[in-house]
């Protein structure tokens, strides 16, 4: 009698107990953390690291743009507080995520249109794109904006959005929502009120508590601190500077334009708090970074992932082996964990990004690492 058939049904009375447990634990809704053997249907270490995961794309604004005119035809203020075009990334649809812990949004208003006040736990900033009316009310400090002005809105602060000036302006936003949103700590309240002769009295528009250049006048000039005025603004959650100004950004931009930078990154300025040096806001961080007429940089990885916006100047990047083309006003995702080369397609013209990135959330929690290629392709680990 051959060994073998025995053998054979106790392999096959195994695997039909196993599927049987599988079903089991699927019904009771758990999940089992083991691989039987390298070669099995379900390998369940395989299957615990396939979750949803960011991929990298481009929003064109020549799409964008369009769209943001007919929703400003169709969508009133009567219909609704707010008018944004939030873009969701192909690898966490349905998730309402540009990758996994940021979106960035465009927002069109028509001439003078004001939204009432309302706050939120995700932080958010607006970057202004077109238009010099673009208007941005934060916790008393009225705040008019135009192309390449940083404004924040944070964590838990009263602020209210619109244009003034008769003219459209847009703007795109940065929020850690899908963040916010991971860790279940999503709050939003619109039922603004003020203290009014010693009652309570509910309010479509904050009053102004701070002069129109209270964050300049402040704190636009680096390295000195007033102390007469409290630091400690709104809930206190973020910089207390509300709103950084292109052209010191781009003053600093010209000033090092002639810099040899990083050969991974070509020349990145960072915005932080004037009082700790640190990020604008404990979960997320901003900065610009400008490439060179005819700058490509090197191949570079992190585990932090990017959302950029080419402010100026037209090109393309490498990620993970594929191309992406880019031009102004278009939203590039970059993945934590992709290789990423960026590229100015032009000889005379540089590229200047306005840059979101995870990594303060990432350092917080000792998970932020990154690493870079040299001409030669030899690994570099830098952090």
């Amino acid at each position: 009698m051959s060994l073998d058939h025995p053998q054979g049904h106790e392999t096959s009375n195994r695997q039909a107990a196993l599927q049987g447990l599988y079903d089991d634990l699927a019904r009771k809704n758990m999940f089992p953390f083991w691989a039987t053997s390298a070669d099995v249907d379900n390998d369940e270490v395989k299957q615990l690291m396939a979750t949803a995961k960011a991929v990298p794309f481009v929003w064109k604004y020549s799409d964008i743009e369009p769209l943001l005119q007919t929703a400003a035809r169709l969508v009133t203020m009567d219909d609704s507080e707010r008018r944004s075009l939030i873009l969701c990334n192909p690898g966490l649809a349905p998730k309402r995520a540009s990758v996994s812990t940021m979106y960035t949004a465009y927002r069109l208003n028509d001439p003078d249109e004001i939204m009432p006040p309302h706050k939120h736990s995700p932080s958010a900033i607006r970057f202004g794109l077109t238009g010099q009316g673009n208007f941005t009310g934060v916790e008393g400090e009225d705040i008019t904006f135009g192309p390449g002005d940083m404004v924040l809105t944070p964590n838990d602060a009263w602020h209210n959005h619109g244009t003034v000036g008769g003219e459209q302006a847009v703007n795109l936003s940065v929020l850690d929502l899908p963040l916010v949103e991971t860790l279940h700590a999503v709050h939003f309240d619109h039922h603004y009120t003020e203290m009014v002769d010693g009652k309570e009295v509910a309010k479509k528009v904050q009053t102004a508590l701070y002069p129109t250049d209270y964050s300049q006048r402040i704190y636009g000039e680096g390295g000195l601190k007033p102390r007469f005025v409290n630091h400690r603004r709104g809930a206190g959650k973020s910089s207390p500077m509300y709103v950084y100004r292109w052209e010191r950004m781009q003053a600093v931009l010209d000033a090092h334009k002639d810099w040899d930078g990083d050969p991974h990154e070509g020349i990145v300025v960072d915005y932080i708090d004037p009082i700790t040096g640190g990020p604008v806001f404990p979960t997320i961080s901003f900065y610009v970074q400008m490439l060179r007429p005819g700058e490509r940089t090197l191949p570079q990885r992190e585990t932090a992932s990017l959302l950029l916006a080419p402010f100026e100047g037209a090109g393309h990047s490498i990620i993970d082996g594929e191309r992406y083309d880019w031009a102004q006003f278009d939203t590039l995702a970059v993945p934590g964990g992709s290789w990423v080369e960026h590229v100015n397609g032009s000889d005379s013209a540089p590229v200047i990004f306005f840059g979101a990135t995870d990594a303060p959330t990432q350092r917080k929690l000792m998970l932020y690492r990154r690493w870079g290629r040299n001409k030669a392709g030899d690994l570099l680990s830098f952090e």
